[in-house]
């Protein structure tokens, strides 16, 4: 999974950045002080996986990770190459979603680009720049599918008509997300690599002191009320409590959290959120070398997620040895789990869920 976390410049959102993946990514209050994309690799917390490792004691325990891109500052004009746009808009086409920060918090020390904070408008900066770039994107291809027509195939047809609903849609200042595709459409529209389509969540910023406020902010609720619109979720975090956070050693951590009346850290919502929005989960695989989280889409078929851990597993599938993590934490073995019958043996249709402990039986 990639996250690509973006903003306009000063929002915290390189701040952020830091503070959940320890990269060392430079911050500061200026500018464009992101130029290059900065990436950091973070293992998601599961305490699924803490408690496997604990029950084997296996030579590794590898949990699945998150790979979260620190792209550079837009401004107004980026979808016509001012500021940094073409950079801003060529990185974020190649993460999966998009975390957008908006800044959600006044401080005189901090400068805003646009001189005060309104986190409708700065959230609007961007959402129109990207929407400029995919009315460009898709008013290219629609040309293009109006020449092929005449070759007779229906497809060139249903491209130009779906194309010019999706421009009139984007026209009105709407992102791609929020057009009410059909199954058949969406898988159209996949081949544009529209930026607007990507899963989107907000990343409220509130200082230390709003901790307390939550949702009841009212530049909070400004934020809200634009994702319920657009089919994108809210997250409110803050940046500089995660600054702090990063800096402790693990043991404090949950003592710093409990003082501020904050049941887990942000980092570990904003994986949870991020998944729920990818439609994400993990399975495990376990053994005395290895105790490790494998991540796949909801839906997923045994045999595609064999095919997550080796070709060969894909391709020589036989079925899968299945046991739920509750039913496994339970009976504490999975010999214990074999003698009462609760070690399923699945085929090629089961679909793997959340959780599940599996050893996948194959021939090549």
């Amino acid at each position: 999974m990639k996250l690509g976390v973006v903003g306009l410049p000063n929002v915290g959102k390189s701040t952020l950045f830091n503070a959940i993946t320890n990269a060392g990514a430079q911050a500061a209050n200026y500018p464009f002080c992101t130029i290059e994309p900065n990436t950091g690799m973070v293992h998601v917390p599961d305490d699924r996986l803490d408690y496997l490792g604990e029950l084997y004691h296996p030579r590794k325990v590898v949990p699945a990770t998150v790979e979260f891109v620190d792209i550079a500052g837009l401004v107004k004009g980026a979808s016509r190459g001012e500021g940094l746009g073409n950079k801003f808009l060529s990185h974020i086409r190649q993460v999966d979603a998009v975390v957008h920060v908006v800044r959600c918090f006044e401080d005189e020390n901090i400068i805003h680009v646009d001189g005060n904070i309104d986190p409708m408008r700065d959230i609007e900066t961007i959402n129109l720049e990207l929407i400029f770039a995919d009315m460009d994107t898709l008013t290219k291809r629609m040309e293009k599918a109006e020449k092929l027509i005449k070759t007779g195939e229906k497809k060139y047809k249903i491209e130009t008509e779906l194309a010019a609903k999706v421009i009139s849609h984007l026209e009105e200042g709407k992102p791609a997300r929020s057009y009410p595709f059909t199954d058949e459409e969406i898988e159209i529209a996949r081949t544009w690599f529209l930026l607007t389509i990507k899963p989107v969540l907000y990343a409220a910023n509130i200082s230390e002191e709003d901790i307390s406020l939550g949702e009841s902010n009212p530049l909070i609720k400004r934020v809200v009320d634009i994702a319920s619109k657009e089919n994108a979720q809210t997250l409110v975090i803050s940046a500089q409590i995660e600054e702090e956070i990063a800096s402790m050693l693990p043991e404090e951590r949950g003592e710093y959290l409990s003082a501020l009346g904050i049941e887990r850290s942000g980092l570990e919502r904003l994986i949870q959120a991020s998944y729920s929005l990818l439609n994400l989960q993990s399975f495990f695989t376990i053994g005395e070398d290895e105790c490790r989280a494998w991540t796949i889409n909801k839906g997923t078929k045994a045999p595609q997620a064999a095919g997550k851990i080796h070709t060969d597993f894909e391709r020589g599938f036989i079925n899968a040895q299945v046991v739920p993590y509750e039913t496994l934490k339970e009976l504490g073995s999975i010999t214990l789990c074999r003698e009462k019958g609760l070690v399923r043996s699945e085929g090629k249709e089961y679909i793997v869920q959340d959780g599940d402990v599996i050893l996948f039986r194959f021939n090549v």
